[in-house]
């Protein structure tokens, strides 16, 4: 039976990823901000599943709750660091450094309190997989998303250090960067979104990329060949095509 951590478990990617696991039989803790959400996902959930309503910027809660599942049930052998938030930014409006501060600490420090809790015991264990979910929004500024590109830059890069660090323990890091995935942080978004997968198929997409211990991964395939050419597009031709490219929308204030 496979232990499972989950953050950002009370929507999108992270429900998905919770019922997928439940229905596998999977012993699950699902940590997440919205208290209500997260304890109704899991007395839905088929097999056992401990609930625990935190921030991931609060190291301290991630902590108790990481003690309190392996006291329970041991160590985890998926650990995966799903939460994360996205909103229009722009560098010109003084408002918007709060959005930029809050951007960064969920989406690359929140990954970091998330794995820390766990480590030693997977250490100790020499077993286990570390995912951490980024974007292809990583792999080149969007503008009008600057915090979030940076963001998911950030946890590439981080995640490929992890990796490297932990090559000798038997714990695998495995970065995925998901392309576009309809989930409410999605919604708001005012163009076109090619190559869209449901958050259904997108954790079953998650859930055999971890299977195979893969350690780096891009859905859907076709966003993958996308996010390549633009990687290695000169700056001259990627200006001009994002230039007028529709913005995600800022946080009002």
């Amino acid at each position: 039976m496979q232990r499972v951590i989950i953050t950002g478990a009370s929507s999108g990617i992270g429900t998905a990823l919770a019922r997928l696991y439940a229905q596998r039989g999977a012993v699950l803790g699902l940590i997440a901000r919205r208290k209500t959400d997260l304890e109704h996902l899991a007395a839905q959930l088929p097999s056992p599943a401990l609930s625990y309503p935190a921030d991931v910027r609060d190291a301290a809660a991630l902590q108790a709750a990481a003690a309190d599942f392996i006291v329970r049930h041991g160590c985890p052998d998926i650990v995966i660091a799903n939460a994360g938030v996205s909103t229009g930014t722009l560098t010109e409006f003084a408002e918007d450094t709060p959005s930029f501060q809050e951007v960064m600490d969920i989406n690359v420090v929140g990954m970091v309190k998330t794995f820390q809790p766990f480590l030693a015991a997977m250490r100790a264990a020499g077993h286990g997989a570390m995912v951490g979910i980024a974007s292809v929004a990583g792999y080149r500024g969007l503008p009008g998303a600057a915090a979030y590109s940076a963001s998911k830059a950030a946890a590439i890069s981080y995640l490929e250090s992890l990796r490297i660090e932990l090559a000798a323990s038997g714990i695998k890091v495995i970065t995925i960067c998901p392309g576009y995935i309809a989930t409410p942080m999605t919604a708001q978004n005012p163009y076109p979104m090619p190559f869209l997968l449901s958050a259904n198929i997108a954790a079953q997409k998650i859930a055999a990329i971890i299977e195979r211990g893969e350690t780096f991964a891009i859905i859907p395939w076709q966003m993958a060949i996308v996010a390549r050419v633009l990687r290695v597009l000169p700056n001259c031709f990627y200006d001009r095509l994002l230039g007028n490219a529709p913005r995600k929308p800022r946080r009002a204030r």
